[in-house]
């Protein structure tokens, strides 16, 4: 329902309504303008917060027009009520508010068809169209952002001049201040009539189709990687940017909705967002070999008739989850998993999934992972507590945090042998559950307190000058970032961003370099036994796993993601499932230290981490690491980058077969006798019986 000052603001609003009314009947000028000043400005404040609960007043006929209605012709009941009916500025006003509402048809007709005209069929990022076409600039944001409530409140001036007029009973007031409102009124609509004509719209969707398909012809891309998903679903795109910058083919990015273009993350590889199912299918896609989908979505359905490519199911994520076995994967020529693992799942769901179309390629996204070389001499180890967040549900299975996170943090804090405890937790943790909420909050204080007491303890010291290096450079870096990154100019719209939208390399690379500079500078900005809760978007969480010697976490892709570290880890059985079915159900603990909510367990995790060649889990996690994501070597986009390769070229061979056929036929058409049905090749004389 939105942030307690939304609420706040919301209910300010709405009971400002029936004081409004009182004021009017009474009649009181001062309670009226005091109630309306809270009004306006509660209604500005929700529309800047873009909050949900504007959107829900409009459903329930309280939209934003009923408001300002509502508020003028209280207003007018007002000035009825002081006995101003019979003056001319009573007539004047009612004429105004008449006049103020006439104009807000064309404003919002006009304010419609130029969001429509700029909108284009197709939108690009790292495309270039100027060559090709021409797309004007945008718009002022000044005219088109957030066009009703701005038209909407130029009612300002005649509301003030009105209530001036019934406090002093002078016209001149009321009459001035409806002059200004009809007139900005007016002005306001005037500007928008340019952007609807002439060489400021767009090229229509033909010439911009044409546009494309000339560059697609002239880039010439090889593979490409579809996606179509909600808002929410934008992290399974993003998380393949990175390979497919790596790719040894020429790459491209093919996207259904707008949503997912305005959510994906910088990237040097050429994006196209086509909306329409019809617009893609004539787009000239002739030099595409190979395409990759992340997701099993209805409109692949638009790729996946084209014959010309092979077409191959990568997935969003390597689990144990249903998803990861979906029926519809059948449909795609190749089936690319991390594992022997995901080969195996296949085999076991029984989908129509033939092993001979399954290919593994390891996990490219987990290149950033470090392999363990054990804890470094001088420096006691970390260990990472990444837990889960709570779910939609209250399974117990879901989160160690309610019922085993503080025996685990406090465990790790009154370790024998000191070590350093990072706490990570997962950002929605507490948005469902409040009792998750609070036991987050009380873990986070028991790292910081520790971590307070242990800056105390004269064990433990610290390089005061490094890190005030290390935190110099923390500020230098975030400078530059914040320099590079932004701010963003989002005064365009989209035609102007498809127009304006390619990246610059060199840029994209030096923010590539400063945040590994900036990792680094993190973490010696403050001693390497010092605890740490770590919360936001940086340092990642990649990052915590290079820095620790193990990790405490539970059922999530965390932990399959941690197993390409090759470092011990422990896993809570929240549920309280046992060991052996625990390991049953989840093949990503089978090499795991097995927590009960107790943590007593923790004991056999710290032996492992301080003592590497007594671990008696090393070689299962070894096995266990190989078989969900593949050998060490060839590295995974290496692999990743052979198997392009190879289905390219299964592609290319099954077109030549049909191109070879196709003139075969025509020549065997060619000397056949007019009119005469050519047997195919594999007709016989005979006579079908029966």
């Amino acid at each position: 329902m939105g942030s307690a000052a939304e609420l706040a603001a919301a209910a300010l609003m709405m009971l400002g309504f029936p004081v409004l009314m009182l004021a009017a009947l009474l009649p009181s000028v001062g309670a009226f303008a005091a109630a309306a000043a809270v009004t306006y400005l509660a209604d500005h404040f929700l529309h800047r917060r873009g909050s949900y609960l504007i959107n829900r007043l409009g459903k329930v006929r309280a939209g934003l027009s009923i408001r300002f209605l509502i508020r003028q012709l209280l207003l007018v009941l007002l000035m009825a009520r002081l006995s101003l009916s019979g003056d001319v500025v009573f007539y004047a006003a009612i004429g105004c508010f008449l006049a103020f509402y006439g104009f807000q048809a064309p404003h919002g007709a006009l304010v419609t068809l130029i969001r429509n005209r700029r909108r284009m069929p197709i939108a690009t990022r790292n495309v270039d169209l100027v060559s090709r076409i021409r797309i004007p600039d945008a718009p002022p944001r000044l005219l088109l952002d957030r066009a009703a409530e701005k038209m909407l409140h130029l009612d300002l001036a005649a509301v003030v001049g009105l209530l001036v007029t019934a406090a002093t009973d002078r016209v001149v007031y009321g009459l001035t201040g409806v002059a200004v409102t009809l007139v900005l009124a007016f002005l306001y609509v005037t500007a928008l009539v340019p952007y609807i004509r002439g060489r400021r719209i767009p090229p229509k969707a033909d010439a911009v189709l044409k546009a494309v398909s000339g560059w697609l012809r002239e880039y010439r891309p090889e593979t490409v990687l579809y996606f179509s998903g909600s808002k929410d679903s934008a992290y399974q795109v993003n998380m393949w940017l990175d390979t497919m910058e790596r790719l040894e083919t020429r790459p491209l990015i093919i996207l259904r909705e707008r949503v997912i273009l305005e959510n994906l993350q910088p990237t040097t590889v050429p994006v196209i967002c086509v909306p329409g199912g019809v617009h893609l299918m004539n787009l000239d896609l002739s030099t595409v070999r190979v395409t990759l989908y992340a997701a099993n979505v209805g409109k692949n359905i638009h790729m996946l008739r084209v014959p010309t490519m092979k077409h191959v199911f990568i997935g969003h994520g390597d689990s144990d989850k249903l998803a990861s076995v979906n029926p519809f994967s059948k449909v795609y020529d190749e089936v690319w998993t991390a594992g022997r693992a995901g080969r195996d799942r296949y085999a076991l769901a029984d989908v129509g999934v033939r092993d001979d179309d399954i290919v593994e390629v390891g996990r490219p996204q987990l290149a950033p992972i470090q392999p363990w070389q054990g804890v470094p001499e001088g420096r006691i180890p970390t260990v990472l507590y990444a837990p889960t967040w709570e779910g939609w549900d209250d399974n117990p299975g879901n989160t160690s945090l309610l019922l085993a996170g503080e025996n685990i943090v406090k465990k790790l804090l009154a370790a024998d042998r000191p070590v350093r405890v990072l706490y990570k937790p997962h950002p929605f943790t507490g948005t469902r559950s409040a009792k998750a909420g609070a036991a987050h909050r009380r873990i986070t204080a028991l790292v910081e307190k520790a971590a307070t007491e242990r800056a105390a303890d004269p064990r433990f010291t610290a390089d005061a000058a490094a890190q005030t290096r290390a935190k110099a450079e923390l500020v230098r870096i975030t400078a530059r970032l914040a320099e590079l990154s932004g701010p963003v100019d989002d005064s365009g719209d989209e035609a102007e961003a498809t127009r304006d939208g390619l990246v610059d390399v060199a840029k994209h690379e030096e923010i590539a370099r400063l945040r590994a500079e900036w990792d680094d500078a993190y973490w010696r900005s403050f001693g390497s036994w010092q605890h740490r809760v770590v919360t936001g978007s940086e340092p990642r969480l990649y990052d915590c796993f290079n820095v620790s010697d193990a990790m405490v976490s539970d059922i999530s892709s965390v932990v399959s993601d941690f197993i390409a570290s090759g470092k011990p880890y422990a896993v809570t059985d929240s549920a309280a499932l046992g060991v052996e079915e625990f390991k049953r159900q989840n093949t990503a603990v089978r090499a795991a230290v097995i927590l009960s909510n107790s943590a007593r367990e923790l004991d056999e995790l710290l032996t492992a981490v301080r003592d590497p060649a007594a671990d008696p889990l090393t070689a299962e996690r070894g096995e266990l690491r190989r078989y969900l994501l593949g050998p060490d070597e060839p590295t995974s986009i290496e692999q990743f980058n052979a198997a392009v390769s190879d289905l390219a070229q299964k592609a290319e061979a099954r077109n030549h077969r049909l191109e070879t056929a196709g003139r075969g036929t025509v020549a065997e058409r060619a000397g056949a006798v007019p009119g005469q049905r050519p047997t195919p090749a594999d007709e016989t004389t005979d006579v079908v019986k029966g």
